[in-house]
């Protein structure tokens, strides 16, 4: 399995530790799970979530090439391991907070495909009844509580989220994800900052994909190995190959557990490529022909529905079932999406606040200021 580095919480510099051992506070023995081996249920299981999100997310770039996707769109494309191995780790009540490239965290959280896709058509079906698209898919039962297309807009109120966890009491965990951009900004350090201080049950996760929209990491940060600004903030932190679904569960659940029984913040990254461009309409030119031939050969779906093949997990037939069913799936959810209706304008303010408030506005454009 691939390796995850770690660093102590007191800013030393890291060491390597195979499997996912680490330390907590400043250099005490883990309390987290040891790394189990995943059995070969488990890992087909991962299959199939991973091979779901991939052909969700293929059929939504078809989407929005027919123009049944409006506004933008960002696809999980490549980092199906990542998403798997990072909400595997999760509770069912434990809650999430996503950038906007969260379609396969949805899916993986166990929202169904049709109302997922049915949110990307704009349409009343889906998880935010047609009003927040590709960008804000949001579930309260799900405990999936929002993507978010600020870059960094979904950090201090995931930070937000874990005081009331820990005000209220009780063991769930806020996870946060975001991309490597957000590390640099201002509201990243704040809420590390604010997390590390007041002990609270977050787990910060960077997907590094390499590069934030056109430029890359190296370029963008003093400190391009982003699990090292946990140190600053005397946060434990790691990073994982985020192409191995099972080395991601692993540090996940160990980020998971700490957060969870020490109630201390925990800072993830994930080094997990993506396929494509930034966005469903990026071409991604910064690329040269070798870079992009050289991540479809390292293509995480493929690489583990191949390994399974060749450690006799799954033969030929079951992993074409897996794809038919799989298919058949994604289909279903693109009809749904397709038969569900528009919302209705005069919903538009509903889901505005929690309560209602006295003197909302509920004017829509081009209504007069005053009715006679």
């Amino acid at each position: 399995m691939a390796e995850i580095t770690q660093a102590r919480a007191a800013g030393t510099r890291p060491r390597k530790t195979t499997g996912g051992t680490g330390r907590t506070r400043a250099g005490t023995a883990a309390k987290g799970p040891k790394p189990a081996a995943a059995d070969g249920a488990e890992l087909v299981g991962y299959y199939r979530q991973m091979l779901l999100i991939r052909r969700f997310e293929e059929r939504a770039s078809r989407a929005y090439t027919e123009a049944k996707i409006g506004g933008y769109c960002h696809l999980n494309l490549g980092e199906e391991a990542t998403v798997v191995g990072l909400m595997t780790a999760l509770r069912p009540t434990d809650y999430l907070f996503t950038n906007y490239r969260e379609h396969g965290y949805a899916l993986a959280k166990g929202i169904a495909p049709g109302r997922v896709m049915a949110e990307l058509y704009g349409r009343s079906d889906g998880v935010s009844k047609g009003w927040g698209g590709s960008m804000h898919l949001f579930d309260a039962e799900a405990r999936l509580l929002g993507g978010y297309g600020i870059v960094g807009g979904q950090v201090p109120l995931a930070t937000g989220a874990a005081l009331a966890v820990s005000y209220k009491g009780g063991d769930d965990v806020v996870m946060c994800q975001m991309g490597d951009g957000t590390a640099a900004i201002g509201a990243f350090h704040e809420s590390l900052n604010i997390a590390a201080l007041w002990n609270l049950p977050a787990v910060f996760v960077v997907i590094n994909n390499g590069l934030g929209m056109g430029t890359t990491v190296e370029a963008s940060s003093a400190e391009p190995e982003l699990y090292r600004r946990g140190a600053a903030y005397r946060m434990e932190s790691a990073r994982v190959d985020g192409a191995d679904v099972v080395a991601v569960r692993d540090a996940a659940r160990i980020a998971v557990e700490h957060a969870r029984t020490e109630s201390r913040p925990y800072l993830l990254e994930a080094v997990s490529p993506r396929l494509r461009g930034h966005s469903v309409v990026d071409p991604a030119r910064y690329r040269s022909k070798e870079e992009r031939q050289a991540l479809l050969d390292q293509d995480p779906v493929a690489a583990l529905g191949d390994r399974l093949e060749r450690d006799g997990v799954l033969s030929a037939d079951d992993r074409a079932a897996i794809a038919a069913e799989v298919a058949a799936e994604v289909t279903a959810a693109a009809e749904f999406a397709d038969q569900s209706p528009a919302p209705d304008p005069s919903t538009l303010f509903d889901y505005t606040y929690a309560t209602p408030v006295a003197g909302e506005l509920r004017r829509l454009p081009a209504d007069p200021l005053f009715r006679s």
